[in-house]
């Protein structure tokens, strides 16, 4: 369903699947017939309260009126939260459910809670304060799953979706700092020979992985009909959009979702990238292909709901960028930071390294406090003993004498 893709489509840094082989007869290009693909599971979301999100969806289709009401909706009313209102007319049976499982969500959230203060030996935590950091729930209402809670669990999913590509900058942006950071410093462990050396061979390496064949443009018509001819195995003279869009729709619900769109591009991330050369990084593979989904979604989705449907896909196919599209630059082509950017980065991380030094001699010093502490109730405990040992050989001692048949012997005084 696409009000089911929507919500979760909101992907993490998940390596792109490899094109799905469906049961379909591919020599029927023409005309063909469609046919009712394997289920695929949908994919992880990669957030906190994905398998809240999931459960929640699956509940919720086997409510006939809601689900009726879901079938028909554009992706504006799922966003505002009008169908949120139709939770009122679902059964009884299908509200308890969903209470039971808000209530689930709230005992795991609570627990994240606990486990996080006792890490932080942080006595006397309001749970209740701590909850309104999780924008997924109402938690003013731990037992009831309400309308709201349905708003809140849509905006937070769609919101994360619309950051999604932003955050996914920033933290490869991150990565790539890092790596020069970690070259630099590594430079700095030789001596000046080994230094040329090794700026030698990083040069060779980039000339190496930049040396690679052309990369057709994402979404163009001679990168679609490279995957027809090689992935589908299909003659490219008889190219068909048509018949294309059906091919990887592979769970044929009407859209191409991103990780339908991302499996497109393996045959032009090959050209660039191959796991067995020291040259060419895995993590940038996989950045290359959601910038390549990235721009296709931009350049196709009309509509801006992260699915791209047939009549999207047959338009783009008419326009004049799609037989003559402009040249494709790699990331190898690309600047991710500045120099001053770098330098913000590196001070960063000193800060932090400092903060984490201070926080390990503060470790240091309570540990061998505590050393300390019980060092000293050993040595109090070996006292107390030794006190009661003499106390009992006194006690002994001053014991008074026993007569035959173990009777004490009465002394009257004179």
């Amino acid at each position: 369903m696409r009000w089911r893709t929507l919500l979760l489509q909101v992907t993490s840094l998940l390596v792109a699947l490899e094109a799905v082989p469906i049961d379909i007869d591919k020599t029927k290009v023409g005309n063909p017939e469609p046919v009712e693909s394997a289920k695929i599971d949908p994919p992880d979301t990669g957030l906190y309260y994905n398998e809240y999100l999931r459960q929640v969806i699956d509940v919720l289709e086997t409510d006939n009126h809601f689900r009726e009401k879901l079938q028909k909706a554009d992706i504006e009313e799922i966003k505002s939260g009008k169908l949120s209102k139709e939770l009122d007319l679902v059964s009884h049976h299908v509200r308890t459910k969903l209470d039971e499982l808000k209530r689930q969500e709230i005992s795991r959230l609570r627990m994240l809670i606990k486990a996080k203060s006792d890490s932080l030996q942080d006595m006397g935590v309001d749970h209740q304060v701590l909850l309104k950091q999780f924008d997924h729930l109402n938690h003013k209402n731990p037992e009831k799953f309400e309308s709201t809670d349905l708003d809140m669990l849509i905006i937070s999913a769609t919101n994360d979706l619309e950051n999604y590509d932003k955050t996914r900058h920033e933290e490869f942006k991150k990565y790539e700092m890092m790596k020069e950071h970690e070259r630099r410093e590594y430079l700095k462990t030789l001596d000046e020979d080994k230094r040329k050396a090794e700026e030698l061979k990083y040069e060779e390496m980039k000339k190496k992985h930049e040396n690679h064949p052309k990369v057709n443009h994402p979404g163009s018509k001679d990168q679609l009909k490279e995957v027809w001819e090689e992935a589908d195995g299909l003659d490219p003279n008889d190219f068909d959009p048509k018949t294309f869009f059906i091919l990887h729709d592979l769970n044929s619900d009407g859209y191409l979702d991103e990780q339908e769109l991302e499996a497109l591009f393996t045959k032009e991330l090959e050209k660039v990238y191959d796991p067995r050369n020291e040259e060419d990084d895995m993590v940038e593979m996989e950045e290359e292909r959601l910038r390549m989904r990235e721009h296709v979604v931009n350049e196709v989705d009309t509509n801006k709901d992260r699915l791209v449907s047939l009549e999207e896909f047959i338009k783009a196919t008419e326009k004049k960028e799609f037989v003559e599209p402009d040249s494709w630059e790699t990331l190898d082509h690309q600047q991710f930071f500045t120099e001053e950017e770098l330098q913000e980065y590196e001070t960063l991380l000193s800060l932090q390294e400092k903060q984490l030094k201070k926080k390990a001699e503060d470790l240091q010093k309570q540990k061998e406090e505590l050393q300390r502490q019980q060092d000293q109730l050993e040595a109090q405990k070996k006292e107390y003993h030794q006190i009661m040992k003499q106390m009992k050989q006194k006690k002994s001692q001053e014991a008074p004498p026993s007569g035959p048949g173990g009777e004490l012997k009465f002394h009257p005084q004179t």
